[in-house]
């Protein structure tokens, strides 16, 4: 059966990761930031990759595999490229400055990237490319993953991560339209999802994860079990099967690990098991892409296009007068005003075991009852 939800308010889940990051030896400030952005996820609805991503922290940080005390060290730095290690802690604050730097570069060479490596899991990809959007230039971010996950269209099991495309463009600043953004797996679903349908008891839809076969799996249990625990089967590409062109998720799969991880010293997960075993750090890369408008016109003018095509998107006649078309972020931008004023909601399975995370760590729990 389908667990019931609790909602609250986002500044409490930032207080209660913040406390969690601290307790297993991150710095105060990378915690500060850290947080945040995981929380932004939950506040645009990546419940997936929020603060239901904590026990799974805290699993490789127990374990020696994330090394959450690391700082990241800026190692290349050109006019236009830029290369940070993240020194095997999480990718949230080494993702955070690459993008950042990657944007005042742009402003100099019209377009620049900034390379991280020796990284882990970052959250949700389209949370960097709006850092990007939000200060008027456009932003580009893949990356590669430490999970194998992906089965290959033809295959019988899993050898790609779930490896994130995300891209933002900016309206003008007065426009009542949100900023242009597409953030995707480039599998069906990202994994993260399976893992919350099982939390929730939800069934998981066919064409998400398939058995070793190539069968549909969907009772939330056996689907999460299949995507995590076992060798064979997993995620299907984007397209979820080859009547559905799956071969172009699968091939963008690929682009993002040779992109996002390869191009910056990123490991590719396969061999990196062979090589270093399961429980090393795992030396996931990610690129972050920033082009500034005004290199190549009028900035003003490229908002104003865009605005005018998002209006163009957004009144075409629907098939269902009760479903009208959307762009990409308009979701995102729903839910984070949604969230913003009703609270995260979080399922009584996550919230059990988030407690217990600050329970062995010795710090307070702002999500349980006073």
């Amino acid at each position: 059966m389908p667990s019931e939800d609790t909602r609250f308010p986002a500044e409490r889940l930032r207080v209660l990761a913040r406390g969690l990051l601290q307790a297993w030896g991150m710095p105060a400030d990378l915690a500060d930031a850290t947080a945040a952005l995981i929380v932004e996820s939950d506040l645009l609805g990546i419940e997936s990759h929020g603060v239901s991503m904590l026990p799974q922290y805290e699993a490789m940080w127990r374990r020696g595999q994330l090394r959450l005390e690391a700082r990241p060290r800026l190692v290349r730095d050109g006019v236009a490229a830029g290369l940070f290690d993240a020194g095997a802690g999480l990718g949230h604050a080494a993702s955070e400055q690459a993008m950042q730097l990657a944007v005042v570069k742009a402003r100099t060479a019209g377009i620049a990237l900034v390379g991280v490596r020796n990284s882990h899991h970052f959250g949700a990809a389209g949370v960097y490319a709006r850092i990007a959007s939000r200060q008027g230039l456009l932003g580009l971010v893949t990356s590669s993953a430490q999970g194998v996950l992906l089965v290959p269209t033809r295959a019988a099991e899993p050898v790609l991560g779930t490896n994130p495309i995300a891209f933002a463009a900016p309206v003008p600043e007065d426009s009542p339209n949100q900023d242009l953004v597409l953030d995707i797996a480039t599998t069906t679903a990202a994994a993260n999802r399976v893992k919350v349908k099982a939390l929730r008891g939800e069934p998981v839809p066919a064409g998400w994860v398939v058995d070793g076969r190539g069968e549909p799996v969907t009772d939330p249990q056996a689907a999460r079990e299949q995507v995590f625990d076992h060798a064979d089967g997993g995620l299907t590409p984007l397209g979820g099967s080859s009547d559905g062109a799956s071969h172009k998720g699968y091939g963008l799969s690929l682009v993002a690990q040779v992109l996002g991880g390869t191009l910056n010293g990123g490991a590719f997960s396969p061999l990196h098991r062979r090589s270093h075993g399961t429980n090393a750090p795992a030396n996931v890369g990610h690129s972050f892409i920033a082009i500034d408008p005004g290199f190549f016109g009028d900035a003003i003018d490229f908002r104003r296009q865009l605005d005018a095509i998002i209006d163009v998107l957004h009144a075409t006649r629907p098939a269902d007068p009760a479903q009208p078309v959307l762009v990409p972020g308009d979701p995102e931008a729903a839910a984070r005003a949604e969230r913003l004023r009703a609270g995260v909601a979080l399922p009584a399975a996550l919230l059990r075991q988030l407690g217990e995370l600050a329970a062995d760590a010795g710090v307070p729990d702002p999500l349980q009852p006073d």
